[in-house]
């Protein structure tokens, strides 16, 4: 190790993040001291770490985003440097000015370079200058929603209003006419100021049909910048990123050189000296215009990482360090291809609103070489209402595109998430639809394939039809475990039949089954047969095996009246019943769910920012009733059909649980 490092580092953040700078610091035999909240006493970062230090209560304002804090605990446990991660103080000027005055090194660029290109008004500005293609708009401080409404209709429908500060498609907002400009520049300006303090607003226009591409660049304190090729991120959620991908599918040689040579002229504009990001939005033609420059390490950073073999938390120590960079432009290889899924807690099926509580499971496809999982928790962590819902960044590697989106979709379906709400099976659907596979994306994409929701997927026939298969073998093992279990002798060995019928949504799948070694054969009535092979036991969480000779994992859970079996980002209820059972199935009532069509209830755990209705009120549908604030976000709660107010449950102020009710009508 060189001289030159760092001997103690401290992490000014938490979570993965943390986590994953720590494993390098470790690598390089570097000290570490984590910060830790409240909320994230006894975290995972806060145990890996050598160190740790409590810097106050849960909400970030009075913990993570204190200065003051952060530099004292510097002090009294004699780190030399910080890094900063990504969100929190990473893209402060204020935090890097007050460590270089303390003597601690910041561990990212230097202060003038965040204040150039983290401001977003700032940087559009010095690139337009630096002759960077930039997005029309208005980059000047919008004050109010009047003024707002006024610039959107000049430059032009639909538009794009964003806070200056900050990130993670915090403080930004679509808006197709005039009532969304004003509505979207108040609650643009509500989430800036509770994220970053900074409530500073502009408008720019909105390309439709974008792609967002980033360049990593890589810069140290003698002059040198490089860039590490692309990412692709344009699959996103409310402008954050969903799914990121390297290299971009789309790009062509031409066109990466063109941008990575930008980036680079820009990133020396302002003596860019660390890791950092220049965001793109690219055209159908491949005309690309500069978005926004991140001063800080990217949440998508492995995929970089995995198709370079470039490690980037460690070039940044080095340079921090004053070390020149010892890669040059042309030692930079684009070797094979990484894809990224975040994975989140947050239920899909409820609009993706944030879930929170207790991690009860926690289980993915083991790390190897084309398997990474960056993650911050483990099984018993807090998902708390304070900070980022993000649970890991499960990622993998190939020899090309088709090898990795595989590869990573099979590790979605090893994964296990229990006592909270997550996207897994989202992330599967997105995964393995076919325009996503053929790499006909735009950051688009979701709101055209899901335009009212993601209601779940459902399996192609055949993948369908494996499934079933799998949950006959599941259904038999069960039945002569249970029989063995009943303590009965003298009765002969129990023999499954060969007749069955599987019942999944309201459908039935007449089939026969005949014993095979190692598994069984199962034909569905007039189709082929599907031979199931595994060694799954009763009481095993995954179905390991094979179907036709391809293999395939599936979560298997009981259900009083059958199974459930997760695979692909489905999650099919079957019940495999003989036909006298099956017959007698049919005589039993269905039970349906309750009427709640009358209440607005709170889609998730939050804060109650406003209440838009009073009682006796008429409303029409897709008026907004209610706001609440979960996770830093504000979600706008609208009615779905006219109606008349008849009581108000909640006030502002109120913290509300999933499904409290907030207001009832007539």
């Amino acid at each position: 190790m060189s001289k030159k490092l760092f001997d103690k580092i401290l992490i000014a953040n938490r979570g993965e993040i943390a986590c994953r700078v720590i494993k390098t610091c470790r690598r390089l035999g570097i000290r570490t001291v984590a910060v830790y909240s409240d909320a994230d006493d006894g975290a995972l970062h806060m145990r890996m770490a050598d160190e740790a230090v409590h810097i106050g209560a849960a909400a970030a304002a009075e913990s993570y985003l204190v200065i003051e804090k952060i530099v004292a605990a510097c002090k009294k446990t004699g780190a030399q440097a910080v890094h900063p991660g990504y969100g929190f103080l990473s893209e402060n000027r204020a935090f890097a000015a007050a460590l270089k005055e303390a003597g601690i090194a910041f561990i990212g660029p230097n202060p003038e370079a965040i204040y150039a290109m983290g401001d977003k008004i700032e940087s559009k500005k010095l690139a337009s200058k630096a002759g960077v293609s930039t997005v029309p708009g208005h980059m000047g401080l919008i004050e109010d929603a009047d003024e707002a409404v006024t610039i959107a209709s000049r430059i032009g429908y639909p538009v794009m209003v964003k806070a200056s500060a900050g990130g993670g498609g915090k403080g930004m907002r679509i808006a197709w006419n005039d009532a969304e400009a004003r509505e979207g520049f108040q609650s643009s300006r509500n989430e800036a100021k509770s994220s970053f303090g900074d409530d500073r607003i502009f408008i720019e226009k909105f390309v439709t049909q974008p792609r967002h591409i980033e360049i990593q660049v890589l810069g140290d304190k003698h002059g040198n910048v490089i860039f590490l090729h692309e990412r692709e991120c344009s699959i996103q959620r409310r402008h954050q990123k969903v799914i990121e991908e390297a290299p971009s599918p789309f790009l062509d040689a031409k066109t990466r050189k063109a941008m990575g040579e930008q980036a680079v002229a820009l990133a020396k504009t302002v003596s860019y000296d660390s890791a950092g990001t220049v965001e793109f939005i690219v055209g159908p033609d491949r005309s690309f215009y500069f978005l926004e420059m991140n001063t800080r390490l990217q949440v998508e950073h492995p995929v970089t990482e995995l198709i370079t073999g470039i490690d980037l938390v460690e070039q940044m120590i080095r340079v921090a360090a004053g070390e020149t960079l010892a890669i040059k432009q042309d030692d930079v290889k684009l070797d094979g291809w990484a894809v990224e899924a975040r994975i989140y807690a947050e239920d899909p099926l409820r609009g993706f609103l944030p879930s929170t509580g207790r991690l009860v499971r926690w289980r993915t496809a083991p790390e190897s070489d084309v398997i990474r999982n960056d993650t911050g928790v483990v099984e018993g962590s807090e998902i708390s209402m304070f900070y980022d819902p993000m649970i890991s960044k499960l990622c993998s590697y190939g020899k090309d595109r088709e090898t990795a989106v595989s590869t990573l979709s099979a590790a979605l379906d090893e994964t296990w998430i229990a006592g909270i709400g997550h996207n897994v099976n989202f992330l599967s659907a997105v995964l393995d639809h076919p325009r996503f596979r053929a790499g006909n994306i735009s950051t688009n994409f979701i709101a055209e394939e899901w335009p009212n929701g993601f209601g779940g997927t459902e399996l192609p026939e055949e993948r369908r039809n494996a499934v079933l298969a799998i949950a006959v073998l599941v259904h038999i093992r069960n039945e002569l475990r249970a029989r063995h279990l009943g303590g009965k002798l003298g009765l002969p060995e129990w023999q499954p039949p060969a007749d069955w019928i599987a019942f999944l949504g309201g459908s039935e799948f007449p089939l026969t089954v005949s014993d095979a070694e190692g598994g069984c054969d199962v034909r569905l009535k007039k189709g082929k047969a599907l031979k199931v092979r595994s060694a799954w036991k009763p009481g095993e969480a995954f179905f390991r095996g094979s179907v036709n000779g391809q293999p395939l994992v599936a979560r298997v859970a009981g259900r009083p009246d059958g199974l459930r079996i997760v695979h692909g980002g489905a999650e099919l209820d079957i019940a495999v019943r003989t036909p006298q059972a099956a017959e007698l199935a049919r005589l039993m009532p269905e039970k349906l769910p309750p009427d709640m069509s009358k209440y607005l209830l709170c889609p998730m755990p939050g804060l109650v920012v406003s209440i838009s209705v009073a009682e006796g009120e008429a409303v029409k549908a897709g008026q907004a009733l209610a706001v609440v604030e979960a996770m830093k976000m504000e979600n706008v709660l609208r009615a779905e059909r006219d109606g008349t107010v008849k009581k108000v449950n909640a006030k502002k102020g109120d913290s509300l649980a999933v499904d409290q009710v907030i207001l009832e009508f007539a």
